[in-house]
């Protein structure tokens, strides 16, 4: 009983207040984080860590190119729908062919 009260207190702890309400987080863990090799109450508390973690940069945009395969589409789709959501950061996403991305960062270099 003491061992689970401890948890239970610890647990509260480390659960930090972050910018993305817990049910956002608890939405993308029952749609589209699963099946995982973490519980899914290890993925809130995980995910709860990044939303803390990415608060300084609340509202920032970052640009990502990407060549256009499924991977990507995917990616640009829904994971990066659920990064928006879970840490406020805003993803421009610019699919395009392989040669093109290639040609795109080494004008940037």
């Amino acid at each position: 009983m003491t061992s689970a009260c401890a948890l239970i207190a610890a647990t509260a702890l480390l659960a930090a207040p972050a910018k993305a309400d817990d049910a956002t987080i608890q939405k993308w863990i029952d749609s589209e984080f699963q099946p995982s090799t973490l519980s899914k109450a290890d993925q809130l508390k995980e995910l709860q860590w990044y939303a803390k973690a990415a608060e300084p940069f609340k509202g920032m945009e970052i640009n990502v190119v990407s060549e256009t395969i499924t991977t990507h589409e995917y990616e640009s789709r829904t994971l990066a729908k659920a990064f928006s959501e879970i840490t406020g950061i805003k993803l421009k996403h610019d699919l395009i062919q392989e040669g093109d991305v290639v040609e795109k960062l080494q004008t940037q270099m």
